[in-house]
């Protein structure tokens, strides 16, 4: 989780802002996202996500030192959080695990304002980034999550607190003996159940077609979902999921991209 915040900074660029000198081991964003939130607290499990280390600009590294105080959150497992709280209001919550860089977290809490959206990474400069463009588009209704989104649903997040979950283009793992590591599993899902309310809406999106496949047949033998679907199938990508940069350079070359939309049962009564 500690990306490039301690590599060589590169000389600001004309216009950039100069910050002041740090000295060694002093964390770049002493009041911004942690690189470890969760720390020795919780067991090591296999982690569904790896770290990537990327330069964090000046304008994220800026957004980072205003916003996150406001509108981070560190994943550290250590208190239940209340979204009413975190975003000021009532209004639906939906949680998104990995969002890259945020442009289509953004464009997509544009579109729908009256839903707050709680989106988690690990990526430093992915968090900054899309810190900028909330502000930049006056977005208050998103939230940036740092850590692992595991401890978040387990720990931090009460029962039937979500409206909705959004997994998009998830680490695909393609080895088969990392296939242990896809965050789409049986017990994945039966954590996020408990967390979502009834009728929500999980919608996941791959370009990987094994990985597809893997997730269908997941979802569809879990008795806690059910797919929008009525051939049970693949989903067409819904209009308020936005066509990304990325997505669009792999659909140029030829890649398959499969959405998947199955909603939360009513619970199920004891007896």
């Amino acid at each position: 989780m500690s990306d490039s915040l301690n590599s060589p900074a590169a000389p600001p660029a004309l216009g950039d802002p100069v910050w002041p000198a740090r000295a060694k081991g002093e964390p770049r964003f002493p009041e911004g996202p942690k690189a470890d939130p969760a720390g020795s607290h919780f067991e090591r499990r296999i982690r569904s996500f790896q770290p990537r280390r990327s330069r964090v600009t000046a304008g994220q590294a800026d957004a980072l030192r205003r916003l996150w105080p406001q509108w981070g959150l560190d994943i550290d497992g250590q208190r239940v959080i209340d979204p009413a709280e975190l975003f000021g209001n009532d209004r639906p919550v939906v949680l998104e695990i990995g969002f890259g860089m945020g442009e289509a977290t953004a464009r997509m809490a544009a579109g729908d304002p009256d839903t707050n959206i709680l989106a988690v990474d690990v990526h430093t400069p992915g968090q900054g980034n899309l810190l900028g463009l909330a502000d930049r588009g006056g977005l208050t209704n998103v939230r940036v999550g740092n850590g692992d989104a595991i401890i978040l649903l387990r720990e931090m997040l009460r029962p039937d607190s979500l409206d909705g979950l959004r997994v998009y283009f998830p680490d695909p793992w393609p080895k088969k003996r990392h296939h242990k590591r896809r965050l789409i599993q049986p017990e994945f899902l039966t954590l996020a159940a408990t967390r979502l309310k009834p009728g929500a809406l999980l919608h996941c999106a791959t370009d990987w077609e094994p990985y597809a496949e893997q997730m269908l047949d997941v979802l569809t033998a879990h008795p806690d979902f059910e797919n929008t679907q009525p051939d049970g199938g693949f989903a067409p990508r819904p209009e308020f999921r936005p066509l990304t940069r990325f997505e669009g350079q792999g659909l140029d070359k030829g890649h398959v991209v499969n959405d998947l939309l199955f909603r939360r049962v009513p619970h199920r009564q004891d007896g």
